[in-house]
């Protein structure tokens, strides 16, 4: 460890940041740590302040829930209990948020959202890159035709098969005057105007020739390349009939490229494992190499290596023979972590552990700048940095986010409200306050979200002796999750967010369930959202469709003009049992669905210090599954035990019976560490506290153990 005003910090953290973060920037080393010092000495108390005022608040809505345990609960009773113990807030007068130097990407521009664990080089450049992608290669190595295709070798029908369905769609994205795309039989560019030629040897036009962006020309100086737009979404249509698919088609077409992911964030949150100064360093170091633009990969395919890097903006001519330049990359936020966690990275005077999300906001942020000095492949065009910030507990909380920010603006000489603040809306607190949330942001906002598994692992919790829950499946039907969904849209709304931040759905699980995804996940921009979360770069290119058919704009129009406010009493609704009998046959089903997706999820978590992967599920299927998805899994079972549904023996019985099930699903992983017979393993163990301590847990978050663990797992292994 280094001593730096009195500070003490991690060795290969301080050189990371001298001889890497700061080289290039305007910032003296000395001047830093000195006023990086002084933000911990300011933040970290009222951090720590925070942190007890909501276990204070907790005990609290446990001891009401004991005493009204059974009995019929009058509601406005209830919101009069928790305004007095200031878990409700009183709702302030109208205002607008005053967001500027937005990107159109947040501000005007509706599309996918990707979230990456920042971890991984790889995956974060493929995010990053998933700007663009194949509408083509989405269909065939999908689900979305019916079937997945044999991936040993090229099937010409399955191929046919995708360009009659890509044709039949740019029928609806582009429709063409008096005929369809599977009558073209070229396309052609004369006198600056865009004609095609059919097989009928007739001519036509586009319905609407507004459509038409740009071009650009091959080498032979013919037409290569055709652009469009539909809602601001973007769609290239390469011609090529030399390619091995263009010379099969009528048209010439080799592919069709979607504007696919407009935003990604890249996550120090709920997707990684980092519980050291080792990880935080890989995670700071990716990240400064997506701002400064030159993050390397290179990785082995097929016996071939093949290094990523990032792409290039995309530069094009107007029919008047004008350079456009189409960005090639998503725009980047980056999140990181809540108020929760402390990190040994960093201890301060009275020699603990910083807040964690206190060291992200100031290391991401001085990254950052590198991007802003940038003239070209810029991430934001007006300068701003994103950050994304979750599970915060309601107003006060992001009213001392925006003070830390603030801070570190002047740390860092930036200009007011450069680092804008991205609101996961995912805590009981934060989702009845969100109006006052909004407020306290008001001037640097960019950005909501509904966090579907962490705001229930959160409703678990906080009324965790109110009764037996609900099963995991039939959440999504309460009372309670409808209303947080429409709020979040309708207060948004409300607080002028259209044009200035971005109103945010979530993931998307079953990344090899495309055709399903296809098929339901219109309801996101049906919603008035302008973003939703995808789980790979290929579900954002079929997501993006979804844009193409809605305009969010004026579905949002029509929620201004005409919808009322979702209620309050109906969030504020418990989702308990109440007189639903199960059987023990579904009890133990739903036991044992939850054991399987926690240890499923832990073992590599723990193991391997994997944050976020494709866990099957008990019935084969594999789910994207990070901390939200384990703090679920974990508090649902834990509810069942405190109520007295199920028995500690019933849940140890559980998990025993799953962790046969995980070590067989995992059996061609080299790098795995068997669980059974004797359950003695750490990532076990684990898997064992998270339910039988989960009523203990600060808000049912998993952090805490996870961290421990793994980090007894890497002191035994190193």
């Amino acid at each position: 460890m280094i001593d730096k005003f009195n500070l003490k910090i991690n060795t290969q953290l301080y050189e990371f940041i001298n001889n890497e973060v700061l080289q290039g920037l305007e910032l003296d080393k000395e001047i830093f740590w000195s006023n990086f010092s002084n933000i911990v000495d300011e933040f970290n108390p009222i951090n720590k302040k925070l942190l007890k005022k909501r276990k204070d608040i907790q005990i609290k809505i446990n001891e009401w829930n004991k005493s009204y345990k059974g009995k019929e609960v009058d509601i406005e009773n209830y919101k009069k209990f928790l305004v007095e113990i200031e878990y409700l807030i009183e709702e302030g007068a109208e205002f607008t948020v005053e967001t500027t130097n937005i990107d159109p990407e947040i501000a005007y521009i509706c599309g996918p959202q990707l979230v990456v664990p920042i971890t991984n080089a790889r995956y974060a450049l493929n995010a990053v890159n998933a700007r663009w992608g194949s509408f083509y290669d989405a269909i065939y190595g999908t689900n979305v035709l019916g079937s997945l295709p044999n991936l040993k070798k090229y099937d010409p029908k399955r191929g046919q098969d995708v360009i009659k369905y890509a044709k039949s769609y740019l029928d609806n994205f582009a429709p063409l005057k008096n005929s369809n795309w599977d009558q073209v039989k070229s396309i052609n560019l004369e006198n600056n105007k865009i004609t095609f030629k059919l097989l009928s040897n007739d001519s036509t036009v586009f319905k609407n020739e507004n459509q038409i962006v740009g071009i650009s020309k091959n080498i032979q100086n013919n037409l290569g390349e055709l652009i469009l737009v539909k809602n601001n979404l973007h769609c290239r249509i390469i011609i090529n009939n030399k390619d091995a698919i263009g010379k099969v088609d009528s048209a010439g077409i080799s592919d069709i490229i979607f504007e696919s992911a407009i935003s990604t964030i890249l996550d120090c949150e709920d997707s990684v494992a980092t519980v050291d100064a080792d990880d935080k360093v890989t995670a700071y170091r990716n990240w400064l190499g997506l701002m400064k633009g030159d993050l390397e990969s290179t990785f082995t395919k097929n016996e071939k290596k093949i290094k990523r890097v990032l792409n290039e903006n995309i530069t094009i001519k107007t029919l008047s023979g004008e350079n456009k330049i189409l960005k090639g990359r998503s725009l980047m936020l980056i999140r990181n972590v809540g108020h929760l966690m402390t990190t040994p990275a960093i201890l301060d005077n009275q020699n603990e552990e910083i807040g964690e999300g206190i060291m992200d906001g100031v290391i991401t942020s001085v990254i950052a700048i590198h991007d802003l000095k940038k003239l070209e492949n810029k991430n934001s065009l007006y300068n701003s940095i994103y950050i994304v910030k979750p599970k915060m507990h309601g107003p006060e909380e992001v009213a001392f986010t925006v003070k830390l920010f603030e801070k570190i603006e002047v740390m860092l000489a930036l200009p007011i409200n450069t680092i804008k603040i991205g609101i996961m809306d995912e805590e009981r607190r934060t989702s009845v306050n969100l109006k006052e949330c909004i407020r306290e942001a008001k001037s640097r906002i960019a950005f909501i979200n509904t966090g579907f598994l962490d705001r229930t692992g959160d409703e678990i919790h906080t009324s965790m002796l109110a009764g037996n829950f609900i099963r995991k499946a039939d959440m999504k039907n309460a009372t309670w999750i409808k209303s947080y969904e429409d709020r979040n849209v309708d207060i948004g709304l409300e607080c002028g967010l259209q044009g200035k931040a971005q109103i945010g759905k979530g993931m998307w699980a079953m990344p090899d369930l495309m055709a399903e995804m296809v098929d339901q996940k219109i309801s996101h921009p049906k919603s008035g959202a302008n973003c939703a979360w995808v789980p790979s770069p290929t579900a954002a290119t079929l997501h993006a469709m979804h844009y193409h058919q809605i305009n969010v704009l004026d579905v949002q129009n029509n929620i201004i003009k005409n919808r009322n406010k979702a209620k309050l009493n109906d969030l504020l609704s418990i989702p308990i049992l109440d007189r639903q009998n199960l059987s023990q046959e579904e009890i133990n089903a739903e036991i044992e669905n939850n054991a399987q997706g926690i240890l499923g999820y832990v073992v590599r978590w723990i193991d391997q210090g994997i944050g976020c992967s494709k866990v099957p599920d008990i019935n084969n299927i594999g789910l994207m599954e990070d901390r939200a998805t384990c703090r679920i899994s974990s508090q649902a079972i834990t509810n069942w035990i405190e109520n007295g549904l199920i028995t500690k023996k019933q849940a140890l019985n559980a998990l025993k019976k799953m962790a046969i099930v995980v070590d067989q699903q995992n059996k061609e992983d080299s790098n795995y560490i068997k669980m059974s017979p004797n359950y003695n393993s750490i990532a076990f163990q684990a898997a064992k506290e998270l339910v039988f301590e989960g009523a203990n847990q600060p808000s049912g978050y998993t952090e805490p153990i996870l961290h421990k663990r793994r980090l007894e797992f890497k002191s035994k292994n190193k």
